[in-house]
């Protein structure tokens, strides 16, 4: 390393044509720049620059040298700048784990972001299961819900509701349930998870509040199916605010029971780091959160 450091000394002493204008740059007295011209001479066995009282002049060795020494420069003021430009505009690219039914959010939450940024390109990794963000060499994760420990960085974006819903073929062949006790009369859709039973904590408009246990006919691991099912009309189902907003507008659900509460879900962005975040990562989040915001039962 101390060569490398030496290197650039003579590199800058070549470029401003003295001891006292590289020591002026560099921040170092003349006799330590002369200091340190000398024992790269010392080592290398050649003469560098001949010295006079008014000016310096390369040898031919010098001239070789100083050649490298020059690119040797270029390279790390090329490589800062990148580290620059990684730090202060999104750039290279960005690779996104988000689950299966938040995949058609990405293009909306950042689409304006990659249409002013066309250096940047974005690699989606699409998965119900968790990616681990090391080996798939993720820069962003989207996550939902409780997450498990790890040394992983993870801020909180908002959380959404849980929506009661079903569909009007349903409704029109069991009935609309009025009261929480009328959903055990009913057939369930629900995410598959060991211990079997889906736990329903409800809380009213009046601070009632009633814990029900009920048992899903019908489950799956994967949230997207769970409503596709659910529009087919084989049951009720609690999924996202954000994601049903669009059937409950177009008639292809309904919402049961709006005035009770069935819940919140956290939703995070975790990045395998937590200091020094590039802008890529910086902006992605920051976009992701301004768009969820503005989501149907979503709270900052």
């Amino acid at each position: 390393m101390d060569d490398l450091r030496r290197m650039a000394v003579f590199a800058s002493v070549v470029q401003h044509g003295s001891m006292t204008g590289a020591a002026r740059l560099l921040g170092m007295s003349p006799s330590a720049v002369s200091q340190q011209v000398r024992l790269l001479e010392r080592e290398g066995g050649v003469t560098l620059l001949h010295r006079t009282t008014r000016k310096l002049a390369l040898t031919e060795a010098g001239q070789r040298y100083h050649a490298q020494c020059a690119a040797m420069c270029a390279a790390a003021d090329q490589a800062r700048a990148e580290l620059a430009a990684a730090r202060d505009a999104p750039s290279g690219e960005l690779r996104l784990s988000a689950p299966v039914g938040f995949a058609r959010h990405v293009a909306p939450a950042l689409g304006a972001m990659l249409s002013q940024h066309p250096s940047l390109r974005l690699r989606l990794l699409v998965d119900d299961a968790p990616i681990d963000l090391i080996t798939a060499r993720v820069d962003l994760a989207v996550r939902f819900g409780r997450l498990a420990d790890s040394g992983w960085a993870a801020r909180r974006l908002g959380a959404l509701q849980w929506w009661l819903c079903a569909s009007p073929g349903w409704l029109a062949q069991y009935g609309r349930p009025e009261t929480p006790d009328a959903l055990l009369a009913h057939g369930w859709l629900g995410f598959a998870r060991d211990g079997g039973g889906l736990l329903l904590d409800l809380q009213g408009p009046d601070g009632d509040s009633r814990i029900l246990c009920v048992e899903p006919r019908i489950a799956s691991n994967n949230q997207l199916s769970i409503q596709q099912m659910c529009e087919a009309g084989l049951g009720l189902a609690l999924m996202g605010s954000m994601d049903v907003h669009d059937a409950l507008t177009q008639g292809r659900l309904v919402r049961l029971l709006p005035q009770w509460s069935f819940g919140t879900l956290d939703i995070w962005a975790v990045t395998p780091q937590r200091d020094a975040q590039p802008a890529k990562v910086r902006q992605a989040i920051a976009a992701l959160h301004a768009y969820l915001v503005t989501q149907p039962g979503v709270t900052d």
